[in-house]
């Protein structure tokens, strides 16, 4: 049965759907006469292009495919989108507006369940708001695992005339894109928890840094802080665009950079929290942290608490990347396991071959073999595991990686990324990309002129070996993980060390 030429088709302006070809499937339906309405994302990045029509989905779509949607007879149709097992199987707090309202529509956004959690907020006294936030346990979305209501505590508890909400919108991580569906289809949710965070701290000025690279993000959140001017006063947020150094992601090199400074890491003490952007008390948190608040508010510290494991609670949105079938984000509790994510969530490769590797946290996440497939998703768990979770980026890789390969990519990243402010990252990992190239070509190093000097007591006077180089790779990663200043030098042991635990294989001669 064919369909009225009068429908409403909805269509996903998200920078992901547009690069698959959104606007062009968008246009289609136009020229067909049918009404296009664009929305948010639902996160299925597979079926993108997706249209949906009176709660149906169709998709991947192509600008040829429109005809036969319109006409019945598509065989690109998914059924009811809400339905889908990749979303039934969700528990969406962050996202729960994902796919259904307009991005920069207020009646939309206010029909959704919007502002609850500011009006929450100011009915409360911002000591009882800050209450709220430790009592449900949130902790920093951005990789740390910090808790959120302890920075805000520490913030609001520091004398001070004038206090700043920092919003890290700086999402650099590969595999990662949380952060930007946020800004480009929620931006008033971000909005509203920047506004929460500053009643609850007694800031009257926010900053949203994003990096330069997520053009729609900017003018998302720009068109929304605009609109939502009313709502939020006296609260004021400015955007601010970050060059794309990856170094920025790190809080004290995101302060420098708004300042107009060179942006490189700060050495702490004194903490964001007491002296942060010029000088003053700042909340610096990143978009998930901060978009998880309106809910905590409208609904309560204790429904929050409830959710997840151990002690990270609530939910994360998990963006499933790489050699994957099912690529997108899902948001969950805390608890699922890797392998559910991986295989049942994700599908498996979408080469078919086996599952290699999973890469944890972005680039500096550590590598898992399938046997750690039973692990939680939980900071503490990972952790054990000689992991991190980070920004809870999942990269897939099947069972034709070169695992020696992304090691030295590692350290060929961090080199490149680097501030330069502290030896170990600095040098490390430039010396790093040279001892995994030793190894691979099983090429043991001479004693160069300065090691031969008899002032080098603990240089090396003859030509290493293989299993010497192999120890001195290791004494290098512990040396950047524990002297770096900040997490770019001190994380990129993580996917160095896991790939050489598990694969010695892939660094044998090639």
């Amino acid at each position: 049965m064919s369909l009225p030429v009068s429908v409403m088709v909805r269509i996903s302006d998200d920078a992901l759907a547009l690069a698959c070809g959104a606007d062009a499937v968008a246009a289609a339906f136009v020229a067909a006469g049918a009404t296009v309405e664009r929305v948010s994302s639902w996160g299925m990045h597979w079926l993108e292009p997706l249209a949906e029509i009176d709660g149906k989905g169709f998709g991947p779509l192509e600008p040829e495919d429109v005809a036969a949607v319109l006409a019945g007879t598509s065989d690109k149709a998914i059924g009811p989108v809400a339905d889908h097992p990749f979303l039934a199987r969700q528990q969406r707090l962050i996202f729960a507006r994902a796919g259904k309202t307009r991005p920069l529509n207020l009646d939309d956004y206010a029909a959704h369940g919007g502002w609850a959690g500011l009006d929450a907020a100011h009915a409360m006294a911002p000591e009882d708001v800050v209450a709220q936030v430790i009592g449900s346990g949130l902790r920093g979305r951005g990789g740390a695992g910090f808790p959120a209501g302890i920075k805000w505590r520490t913030v609001a508890e520091t004398t001070g005339d004038t206090k700043y909400i920092v919003c890290n919108a700086d999402e650099g991580d590969s595999g990662t894109f949380a952060d930007r569906m946020v800004m480009e289809g929620d931006p008033f949710l971000l909005v509203e928890g920047m506004a929460i965070a500053g009643h609850a701290v007694g800031a009257a000025k926010g900053f949203v840094y994003i990096r330069s690279e997520y053009p729609h993000a900017i003018a998302k959140m720009q068109a929304a802080i605009a609109l939502a001017k009313r709502h939020i006063a006296p609260f004021a947020i400015e955007v601010r665009v970050g060059a794309g150094a990856y170094v920025c992601g790190e809080e004290t090199s995101l302060l420098n950079s708004l300042e107009g400074k060179r942006g490189e890491v700060r050495a702490k003490p004194p903490l964001p929290a007491i002296a942060g952007l010029f000088g003053r008390p700042t909340v610096i948190n990143n978009v998930l942290t901060l978009a998880s608040v309106p809910w905590i508010m409208a609904h309560g510290a204790e429904g929050y608490a409830a959710i997840g494991f151990g002690r990270s609670r609530g939910t994360m949105p998990i963006q499933i990347a790489g050699n994957v079938r099912h690529g997108g984000l899902f948001e969950a509790g805390f608890g699922i396991t890797l392998g559910e994510l991986v295989n049942d969530v994700g599908g498996g490769t979408a080469s078919g071959r086996p599952v290699k590797a999973v890469q944890v946290g972005g680039p500096l996440g550590a590598y898992h073999p399938p046997s750690d497939f039973g692990l939680p998703f939980d900071y503490e768990a990972f952790g054990e595991a000689d992991g991190l979770i980070g920004h809870a980026g999942l990269t897939v890789f099947d069972d034709s990686a070169d695992m020696g390969a992304q090691a030295r990519f590692a350290f060929a990243f961090c080199a490149a990324e680097s501030c330069g402010k502290c030896t170990p990252c600095r040098i490390g990992a430039v010396r790093g990309v040279e001892l995994v190239d030793a190894i691979r070509e099983r090429a043991g190093r001479k004693a160069d002129a300065v090691e031969v000097l008899p002032q080098m007591h603990n240089a090396a006077k003859a030509k290493r070996t293989v299993a010497e180089q192999v120890t001195l790779l290791e004494d290098l990663c512990e040396t950047m993980k524990f002297g770096s200043l900040c997490a770019l030098g001190g994380f990129t042991p993580y996917p160095v060390l896991s790939a050489l635990r598990n694969w010695p294989e892939d660094f044998g001669a090639r």
